[in-house]
């Protein structure tokens, strides 16, 4: 009996000792939040950050199109119709450069005008040579040392004639007379945006 009594109370004792003992409880290590990349900040509103589809087009002819004889001097040597796409927000003036960069003696400059308005959208054919347009737009110089549109007049050959509109983002501070040289010196660091026309001229 007294034997079977202590079996009893080492059993007991046994179970009391394993309540005591506390369980090892293992740390369960949450993964680290995975770093989300900062989005890339848009500067929305910032024109020269905008890609806008701007074009320049003529009713007289299309990109890489001979030029009708009468917008040349071997016609009325009359400026043609221009229409632009809308440009970039932002967009305070527009300057337009046409030239010959197939000039024997290097690019001739045969039209230059500068500050027509953000709100226009195209000049209309024949263009009067006055220093300043009824739309506040101002003429600069040619290469022939006059204002106002001068039409394609190649000596001889085939030469290309490029009709460049640049959207600006603020008007120019620049006199009328100005050469192309002063303009494109002026509009530095302004320019938001650019279109071209190409045509062709032979004699």
């Amino acid at each position: 009996m007294r034997m079977l009594l202590g079996v009893l109370i080492s059993i007991l004792l046994a179970a009391c000792a394993a309540e005591s003992t506390p369980t090892a409880i293992t740390a369960v290590e949450e993964p680290e939040p995975t770093a989300v990349p900062a989005a890339t900040a848009t500067e929305e509103g910032d024109p020269a950050m905008e890609q806008v589809d701007f074009k320049l087009t003529s009713s007289a002819y299309l990109q890489g199109d001979p030029i009708p004889a009468s917008y040349s001097c071997d016609g009325e040597n009359t400026s043609p119709r221009l229409t632009w796409s809308d440009p970039p927000a932002g967009t305070q003036s527009f300057a337009l450069i046409f030239d010959d960069p197939d000039a024997p003696g290097g690019t001739w400059v045969h039209w230059v005008l500068f500050n027509l308005p953000a709100e226009a959208r195209s000049l209309p054919a024949n263009v009067p040579p006055d220093p300043t347009l009824t739309n506040g737009a101002i003429h600069g110089s040619s290469s022939w040392g006059s204002i106002g549109y001068g039409g394609p007049c190649p000596p001889s050959g085939e030469h290309r004639y490029f009709m460049k509109l640049y959207a600006l983002d603020s008007a120019l501070d620049v006199e009328e007379g100005a050469t192309k040289e002063q303009l494109l010196e002026a509009m530095e660091s302004h320019i938001v945006a650019e279109a071209e026309l190409m045509g062709r001229y032979s004699r």
